[in-house]
């Protein structure tokens, strides 16, 4: 396991703010709220606990309940997948705001057996009735946008589908034994946590307002299925039931995905679509299947990182890899300008191919391999100055290049077997529409194509919008080194390459790289935008732990920094020792979640 050394130690130190806040404005009056907090005799003195560290498995998720069935399904016999899976259906339960069987799917699995890393793609299409024109007429014709909330965005489910396909690749146990703890724990009841309260009643009480606005079409049995006796969100530490989505996993686990696609749970989404005017049909998820497909990588300083191609984002996280290698972020020092800087700047080039190029391939030609080329590479890293931000940024050409709110869980076996899975509805709990007596919301990806006639990702019937939610693998010598994820919408790629800096250039334990600060960019262009847009110079927001010195050099670079308003993402991971076979899990302090091993 890499260590941080004593040299890298002073370096990291001297970038952090430890023990005050940024400003005397964000001074705290009440001292409970502090940012410092008990001292640690040993690791990273921002660190929140150590490594857990296991022989036979590991697993880490944004629940401490979810964890703990993973781990279960894995004493019992279970494969990593197995697991997997369990967890995923169990946050879909105790974290609807961030997951749920109506919403999409990515994996990554490392199959010791193979000595292979397999991709899945369980993202779903968007309705095949309602067309081009028919979109455009309901949102107000090229210029409008397609909204958050409502029947427009809807997808299909991919969800279901993509456990299955797992499932019957790498499975072990019955699907009945793996969907029965999320199925006992909706029937029981389970307590909801912290911060996962706080999300629920805020996105009940955005749901309402917009409801109220016309904005939804149906909210009634939202309401049932979130809401408690009083009509409000669960409180922390109040034990909520599901005895609907019991009811629906239930029927998964008896009849397969046919139940969801083919069956009773298929009539019914099309019946409540019906309803309230919606488009997503029986012969939508009829026709859904979700697809294996090759992941792709670049190689960082002798660590091979895979991501998986578009619709996803992943590649952009590679595109910033290939950008940074020649930096010797090391000598500049952790969370020094120096190196954040040219890490900002990569990233503002990264997002610019990632809004012009990333869509769904079946609908596009996208030159993946020409964008995580080093060729690619070396000419975008020539736009950038170690001392001055660009006021704008453009997007590449790779074709003059020569040829040559997400949940996120990881879950490994005695086997050697890993597995990197990332879920979600998109928008926290999704587009506000919960199908009748099912217990889960409908998902709102379709927000995400681009209305642009010209736009790879412009929107289609049958077709894949645009995907944020992106899962990682790291293998080192055709072995299995990381599985790791980091939720949050556009944070994602910034914050993949924010964890394997901190531990390859800057030696830090897979505990420590998630728990240290970290930096977010926004006004890049996005994949919603007309092609002819260009980036411009945006805003950073900081965590508490950069320090003011840091801060202001940024700036004097040119850089517009803000305070961190919440949104750096939640970070789960697995590592694995290749000498010892020991893995070392983590999981970080801004989610409710927990990692444990046996």
């Amino acid at each position: 396991m890499i260590r941080l050394t004593a040299s890298l130690l002073a370096s990291t130190l001297a970038g952090l703010a430890l023990s005050a806040p940024a400003s005397a404005q964000d001074t705290p009056s009440d001292p409970r709220m502090s940012h410092a907090g008990g001292d640690r005799i040993s690791g990273m003195p921002f660190a929140t606990r150590s490594p857990v560290l296991a022989r036979n498995g590991a697993a880490a998720t944004a629940h401490p309940l979810a964890t703990q069935v993973a781990i279960e399904i894995l004493k019992s016999g279970g494969s990593a997948v197995d697991a997997a899976i369990a967890a995923n259906a169990a946050l879909g339960l105790m974290e609807p705001v961030g997951n749920g069987v109506g919403g999409d799917l990515f994996a990554i699995v490392y199959d010791p057996a193979t000595q292979q890393v397999y991709g899945l793609n369980a993202a779903g299409p968007s309705p095949r009735s309602l067309s081009y024109e028919q979109m455009l007429e309901e949102v107000g014709g090229p210029d409008g946008s397609i909204p958050p909330l409502g029947v427009l965005p809807v997808s299909v489910p991919g969800t279901v589908d993509g456990w299955f396909a797992m499932h019957e690749r790498f499975g072990n146990l019955p699907m009945e034994d793996i969907l029965a703890p999320a199925i006992g724990y909706a029937e029981d009841g389970f307590p909801v946590t912290q911060l996962i309260a706080y999300y629920w009643n805020r996105n009940m009480s955005i749901f309402a307002e917009r409801f109220e606005a016309g904005e939804i079409q149906e909210f009634d049995n939202a309401r049932m299925t979130y809401l408690n006796e009083q009509g409000e969100a669960p409180a922390e530490g109040e034990i909520f039931t599901n005895p609907d989505l019991a009811n629906t996993l239930r029927r998964i686990a008896e009849g397969g995905r046919d139940a969801f696609y083919e069956g009773e749970i298929a009539e019914t989404i099309d019946a409540y679509m019906e309803r309230i005017g919606g488009y997503l049909s029986a012969e939508d998820l009829a026709d859904f299947s979700s697809e294996w497909i090759e992941p792709v990588s670049v190689n960082y300083r002798g660590y091979d990182v895979w991501e998986l191609p578009p619709p996803g984002q992943g590649i952009a996280a590679l595109q910033m890899l290939q950008i940074l290698e020649p930096y010797d972020l090391a000598g500049m020092g952790f969370m020094s300008a120096d190196a954040l800087h040219v890490m900002i700047e990569a990233k503002r080039l990264a997002f610019e191919d990632r809004a012009r190029f990333y869509a769904d391939p079946d609908f596009a030609d996208i030159p993946v391999e020409t964008l995580i080329s080093e060729a690619y590479a070396d000419e975008r890293r020539s736009l950038i100055s170690p001392d001055t931000a660009r006021e704008s940024v453009p997007h590449g050409d790779p074709a003059a290049i020569e040829h040559g709110d997400t949940t996120y869980l990881t879950v490994a076996d005695s086997s050697g077997m890993m597995v990197s899975l990332i879920q979600s509805n998109f928008r926290g709990m999704g587009s506000g529409l919960v199908p009748d007596g099912l217990g889960f919301m409908l998902q709102d990806r379709g927000e995400l194509f681009s209305l642009d006639p010209d736009h790879p990702n412009v929107y289609a019937p049958g077709k894949r919008p645009f995907h944020t939610i992106i899962p990682a693998m790291v293998t080192r010598d055709g072995q299995a080194w990381m599985s790791f994820g980091v939720m949050g919408g556009a944070m994602q790629p910034q914050g993949h390459v924010q964890i394997l800096t901190n531990m390859i250039d800057f030696g830090l334990n897979v505990q420590d790289a998630g728990d240290a600060a970290r930096w977010r960019h926004q006004g890049s262009t996005q994949p919603t935008d007309p092609v002819t847009e260009e980036g411009g110079l945006g805003v950073v927001a900081v965590e508490s732990g950069i320090s003011e010195e840091v801060r202001e050099a940024l700036r004097a670079r040119g850089h517009v920094i803000e305070d961190g308003d919440g949104g750096f993402g939640g970070y789960q991971a697995i590592m694995r020792d290749p000498e010892t076979g020991v893995y070392a899990a983590a999981s970080e302090s801004r989610k409710d979640g927990s990692a444990m091993g046996y």
